[in-house]
Formats: C-alpha cells, sequence, structure tokens
C-alpha cells in the first residue's frame, strides 16, 4: 500500500477570482460617470487632461520598470486609475505639462521607489496632488464656470468652498445644483450624483466596503455641523451639506480613501481611519487657510494606517502574549 502525501503550502488557503487586473477595471468602470460628468461641464479638455494624466502614468511605470529590469506591471491597470484619479483631482485649466510631471511624480517617486502596487505608503494620486499644490499653487487654484469650457471665453470662479470659507466672494449653487453638477471646482468633483452612482457601482461588485466613506463623511458631518464656523447666514444645517456637496470630499471619501493599499485592513481600523480623515478635512477647512482639506486629511491618514492596523488587527488564532 503506497502512502499518500500532500502539500501544504502557506496561507491564503482560500483562492478567489478577483486579481488586480479585475478590481482595478470596476474602478475604472465606476469613475466613467464622473469623467462624463467634468467633459460635460467642462468641455473636451477635461477629457484631454484626464487622457495625458492616464498616458504619462503609463509611459512613466513602462518606463521605469524597463529600466530596472523589473516585471512591467501596466497591464494590471492600477495606473490607469491613479491617472483618471490625479486628472479628476485638476481645473480643467491646469497647463498639460504640469499634468505630466504629476503623474510622473506619482509613479516614479511615489509608487515605484517604495517597490511598486502594494507597497507604496500613500495614494499615489492625491499625493502628486499636494506635490503640485505646493509647486503651482496659482494654476491648481485656477477654476472656471461650468459650461463656459476652456479657452478666451472661460471665466474665472470661486469654488462654494472659498465662497463658504469668505475668501473669496461669488455665488452658491442650490443643493440641487450642487448634488446634479455645475459649481467650479476640479475635473471630478462637480457631480455629487455621479460620484453617487460610481460608488454604488463598486458596492454592488463589492470591490469596496461601506465603512471608511460612512464613517468618514459622517464625522466631518457632525464636526462641521457643531463646530463649522458659520458666516454665510445659511442654517447649520445647509450650511453643513453644502459643505459636503460642494467640494471634494464625496470623490475623495468614495474612490481615493477606499485605497486598500494605504488604508487598514480590518473593520474597526477602517472605521478608525474614515473618523480621522473626517476630523483633519473640518480642522483643515475650518482653521486652516486653505477652504479645502480632502487630499491632505487622507494622505496624513495614509502615514498612520500601518499604526492604526497594529493596534486593530484580531491576534492570530492560538496566539499568546509575548513574554515581558
Amino acid at each position: 500500500m503506497t502512502e499518500q502525501k500532500f502539500t501544504v503550502t502557506s496561507s491564503p488557503h482560500i483562492s478567489a477570482n478577483e486579481s488586480v487586473a479585475s478590481i482595478m477595471t470596476d474602478v475604472v468602470i465606476a469613475l466613467i460617470p464622473a469623467i462624463a460628468s467634468g467633459v460635460y461641464f467642462f468641455g473636451f479638455r477635461a477629457a484631454v487632461v484626464i487622457m495625458t494624466a492616464v498616458a504619462a502614468c503609463i509611459v512613466s511605470e513602462y518606463v521605469f520598470e524597463k529600466i530596472m529590469k523589473k516585471r512591467i506591471t501596466v497591464g494590471d491597470f492600477s495606473t490607469v486609475v491613479t491617472g483618471i484619479l490625479l486628472g479628476l483631482n485638476m481645473p480643467v485649466t491646469i497647463p498639460l505639462w504640469m499634468v505630466v510631471i504629476g503623474s510622473v511624480f506619482a509613479i516614479i517617486i511615489v509608487k515605484q521607489l517604495y517597490g511598486g502596487l502594494g507597497k507604496n505608503f500613500m495614494n499615489p494620486a492625491l499625493a502628486a496632488r499636494c506635490f503640485m499644490l505646493a509647486a503651482w499653487a496659482g494654476s491648481m487654484t485656477a477654476f472656471v464656470t461650468p459650461f463656459m469650457g476652456y479657452g478666451a471665453d472661460a471665466v474665472s470662479s470661486a469654488t462654494p468652498l472659498a465662497v463658504l470659507k469668505g475668501t473669496s466672494d461669488g455665488s452658491m449653487p442650490s443643493l440641487l445644483n450642487a448634488f446634479l453638477g455645475g459649481k467650479a471646482g476640479c475635473i471630478g468633483e462637480t457631480s455629487g450624483l455621479m460620484l453617487l452612482i460610481g460608488f454604488a457601482y463598486l458596492l454592488i461588485r463589492k470591490v469596496v466596503s461601506w465603512k471608511i466613506p460612512l464613517s468618514y463623511i459622517l464625522t466631518f458631518a457632525v464636526f462641521m455641523f457643531l463646530f463649522g464656523r458659520n458666516n454665510t447666514g445659511y442654517s447649520q444645517g445647509y450650511f453643513t451639506l453644502l459643505h459636503i456637496l460642494t467640494g471634494g470630499l464625496l470623490l475623495g471619501a468614495f474612490f481615493m480613501a477606499t485605497d486598500y493599499v494605504t488604508t487598514p485592513t480590518s473593520p474597526v481600523g477602517q472605521i478608525i481611519f474614515g473618523i480621522g480623515c473626517g476630523i483633519l478635512t473640518f480642522a483643515i477647512r475650518t482653521f486652516g487657510g486653505y477652504p479645502e482639506g480632502v487630499s491632505f486629511s487622507i494622505i496624513l491618514m495614509n502615514v498612520a494606517a500601518p499604526l492604526i492596523d497594529r493596534y486593530t488587527i484580531p491576534k492570530k488564532f492560538g496566539e499568546v502574549k509575548k513574554n515581558a
């Protein structure tokens, strides 16, 4: 009688049909409504900005991996997602050469120099956006009125957040217009409805969880309602809703705070992460000199994610405490 031998490999022992490419493809599909609304409200140049960012990200990753003799990973679509998110986080007026530099920074400095996908410690698109805000603040905040496109007839316009903060004069959109779109801002943040549709798709596909987005938005809403500096004449509730719908909060909460690599893995850790993002966004918008705050809040919490995981990941079955 022959003895049958089995090979036992390291965990995980459960396989799934999902791959990096399939997950990233779902994210790209979920971003299509936001892309479409950006092009509708700001004209064809919005598509040019996004395509430039995507192309620059793909070329940067391919060239870097080719030079370093690493496995070529552009086929996993993670660079496409980074490029789309970076493009959506820019004003339509941004010079294209700045888009290219920002894309190179996102892929090479933030992602590849730390080992590539899965090893970067902060979201590449958001890190590049913060870098560009520091380097070219004027160009990164040169917003125009939607429907005017880009060109000689473009009309400069303050964002609703700047008006709410009192740093700029201008008119405020109604809540309905703020939700549907048509407000000055970055390409991808203009329509809350399109962002919500994309997020719903990700939930249905089980690509992301509700924990970070919901805890992020609810925490921000509670703090802004209770402690927000409201000098607008609106009720505090209306003021809070405008803050949620007129900036980059929904884009950040739905598509960037949910990044697998740079956020905690435990359910409790994800809720803590979302709460931290909400508090930081509130603090920056209320007490800082910048009317936004989503990008900075998320990358600050990205840095804290490993520490959050350290104290929230459940103990392994059978693990005992180390001797003192």
